[in-house]
């Protein structure tokens, strides 16, 4: 049976859900002398409370049968079972159609993946559309803290899952160098450090920038609360306060290329680059190209004074100039100050520009927290307006906020989770739990530090990544480190427990990698094959969706299996040889896919836990 499945099914090129609408069609075709659309066959996963694989779903084809739901069923259900070797059995529920799939064509999807190295990974072609996407996106007045590693790890898993579908992917940075919050940095050390640099007093770059920006905001509420104890109202205080008004000149002299102002921007940006290259290094991060607002912005701002001499933008009587889009729905939005200087929008054309110069992309992805929807909105209109052809290639990968139990977090306050700190946390924690299971004796430093980084990331990636990108969370790091549960670390001992059964069955030169002989399989066995079976639909989902919670979510769902199968199997032990070879077969495939989902996610896995 197992050969006569092998000349009709090729799994690998067709899913059984596309031979299943394929044989429908043929089978209204025949038994109702109607053409039917492919759309209205709706193939689905049968839910857990009944028996079966796959459910076809009858009612939006009793057009074609004239007959009832139950009838339908069973004459669908019947030609199909005659048609169809890969169908073992049908059950009908209610005007559903419940199909069950034989264990023969199971055995033969596991058959036929038992050597393909790139199972469910599509690759890249001449045709593959062009994918920008960019993620980090940080300000260089402050380091970067737990909200960035939410955008930096969704960012960079999502460009992992685009090449994994075939697409061409560029990853970049625009780094946010420019403006009132980094002339507030940079007024604060000039008040302040008295020449201090981060190698004088020992620190790195991006800390040391951070604390003058925290240090501007405690003087200027201290400056506020002066001015209102005088009887001033506090919005005026605001404004009137001699930090703020000294800021803003800074920024004007900085946009007039001022030498003495570029000249310590530059320096206090350097700082801040050192601090975040360490950082994206620790994260396992990288850039195909990283951009600067401080050039980006010059070419929206041509771009504004060449759309205003069109007559595409309007100037309100102090010199503002904006587009009004109230015919959207929305607001005026402003371009231009009244004093020339620029605003967010105005550098984000610029760079919208420069990246379809760049790479001419198909797509251009925008990984940015949720309270910018309207400003991507406004993004995409704005270019439509000014005639950009490709301004509807623009999308924002939009996420939740990422809080801690203790509740949100504010930088100019100084109550964020610094990432570096995070991430010493997460690898102290790593270490201490590794060491009191004792498993890493015989192991270098050296060897064990790369265990304790490993699980230290893998834990904070997946804890990240697991929950849906649209929703908000909150992030506990001591929940994230368990080795046990839905973690990431749980995850990575699964893998880890796969390659050792394998090293040894490979050190005792047990073969297992011949044609598999296999008739009949219990339930452990076959759910870990249908999930394997899973991986290219859900990684099409996660590409779809924009959502690597999809198969972080799935791992997890993979690693449960397959220890719940450990458990209960003798592996190298199994009562014959061609039971131990399916099941070491299992063992690698399913390997095979655990490490290709974690690595979409940017998980690595440790050589021993």
């Amino acid at each position: 049976m197992l050969n006569i499945l092998k000349k009709q099914v090729r799994i690998i090129m067709i899913r059984i859900e596309e031979k299943i609408i394929q044989e429908t069609i043929v089978a209204i075709s025949k038994l109702y002398q109607a053409e039917a659309d492919a759309k209205k066959i709706q193939i689905q996963k049968t839910i857990k409370e009944y028996d079966g694989d796959y459910t076809l779903v009858v009612f939006p084809l009793l057009a074609y049968s004239r007959k009832n739901p139950q009838l339908t069923a069973e004459d669908l259900g019947n030609y199909l079972l005659n048609s169809m070797i890969e169908i073992a059995e049908f059950q009908v529920v209610k005007g559903f159609l419940n199909l069950k799939l034989s264990q023969a064509f199971w055995i033969d999807f596991l058959d036929e993946i038992r050597q393909t190295e790139t199972y469910g990974i599509e690759g890249v072609t001449e045709n593959s559309p062009q994918v920008v996407i960019e993620y980090a996106s940080p300000n260089t007045n402050k380091p970067l803290h737990l909200g960035h590693i939410r955008n930096i790890l969704l960012g960079s898993s999502m460009a992992n899952i685009f090449k994994a579908k075939g697409k061409k992917v560029f990853s970049v940075n625009l780094i946010n160098d420019r403006g009132i919050h980094i002339c507030k940095s940079m007024l604060a050390w000039q008040e302040l450090a008295d020449g201090a640099t981060p190698e004088s007093v020992g620190k790195k770059g991006d800390h040391f920038v951070g604390e003058y920006y925290v240090a501007f905001d405690k003087e200027y509420k201290k400056q506020i609360a002066e001015l209102m104890a005088t009887g001033m109202p506090e919005e005026q205080a605001k404004e009137e306060a001699d930090w703020l008004k000294k800021a803003r000149g800074m920024l004007k002299r900085w946009e007039r290329e001022h030498k003495k102002t570029r000249d310590l921007w530059k320096d206090m940006n350097t700082w801040v680059y050192a601090g975040f290259e360490e950082t994206f290094a620790k994260l396992g991060v990288h850039f195909d190209k990283t951009y600067y607002e401080s050039d980006t912005y010059l070419i929206g701002k041509e771009v504004v004074l060449k759309s205003l001499k069109l007559g595409e933008l309007s100037t309100k009587p102090d010199g503002t100039v904006f587009l009004d889009l109230t015919e959207y729905g929305m607001d005026e939005k402003v371009l231009l100050r009244s004093d020339g200087t620029t605003v967010y929008m105005t550098q984000d054309i610029g760079s919208a520009i420069l990246r379809y110069d760049d790479f001419n992309f198909d797509e251009s992805i925008y990984v940015v927290g949720n309270e910018q929807d309207y400003h991507f909105k406004v993004l995409r209109i704005i270019l439509d307006r000014l005639e950009f052809a490709w301004s509807n290639r623009i999308s924002h990968l939009s996420y939740g906020m990422v809080e801690l139990p203790e509740g949100k977090m504010k930088s100019r306050e100084g109550t964020v989770v610094d990432a570096d700190d995070l991430l010493l946390e997460m690898y102290t924690t790593a270490k201490n739990t590794a060491e009191q299971l004792g498993k890493l004796d015989g192991l270098t430093d050296a060897e064990k530090h790369d265990i304790y980084m490993k699980i230290a990331l893998g834990a904070l990636k997946y804890f990240i990544l697991k929950v849906d990108a649209k929703k908000n969370m909150v992030f506990n790091p001591k929940e994230s480190i368990d080795f046990n549960g839905n973690t990431g670390p749980f995850i990575q001992y699964t893998a880890v427990r796969i390659n050792s059964l394998l090293t040894k069955a490979n050190a005792d030169n047990v073969p297992y990698r011949h044609r598999i002989h296999r008739n009949s399989m219990d339930s452990k066995e076959l759910e870990l094959i249908k999930l394997i079976y899973d991986f290219p639909i859900l990684l099409q989902e996660a590409d779809e969706k924009r959502s690597p919670s999809v198969l972080a979510n799935f791992a997890y769902d993979l690693a449960k299996e397959y220890n719940q199968f450990y458990h209960n199997h003798k592996i190298l032990n199994a009562e014959d040889e061609e039971t131990r070879s399916f099941r070491l077969v299992l063992s690698e495939k399913t390997g095979f896919v655990l490490r290709a989902t974690l690595g979409l996610l940017g998980i690595e896995i440790p050589i021993r836990m």
